[in-house]
């Protein structure tokens, strides 16, 4: 059984590593070839970019998983809780650092908004 403390490590690393995958820009690279994104216009006028798997088989499927960040938190979260249990040395930091990086951008991003 994990503490609080280390569920909450976990939920917070598992948050920003799937953040990272699916949203930033610096992974750009690694979802290009498996992703189409479109971008449409609402009814409000606004632009909503739209995410779907490319191709078909393994591609569609890895572009369908980064394409939706419940899917990929869901494997996400596997990796960090598997590496934590049978990994600790390695798996504890690395979610520590994610995890301090995850606060971070929540931080900076209410600061943004009361600015």
């Amino acid at each position: 059984m994990i503490s609080p403390f280390e569920w909450f490590v976990l939920a917070f690393a598992t948050y920003r590593f799937t953040r990272l995958l699916v949203w930033d820009d610096i992974t750009v690279w690694l979802r290009r070839p498996f992703i189409k994104e479109t971008e449409m216009v609402d009814e409000n006028g606004e632009k909503v970019l739209y995410l779907e798997g490319k191709g078909r088989g393994l591609r569609k499927w890895v572009g369908s998983l980064l394409s939706c960040y419940w899917c990929t938190g869901v494997w996400v979260a596997l990796f960090f809780y598997g590496g934590y249990v049978f990994f600790p040395r390695v798996f504890w930091p690395l979610a520590v650092l994610f995890s301090i990086a995850a606060v971070a951008a929540i931080l900076e991003t209410m600061t943004r908004k009361l600015e």
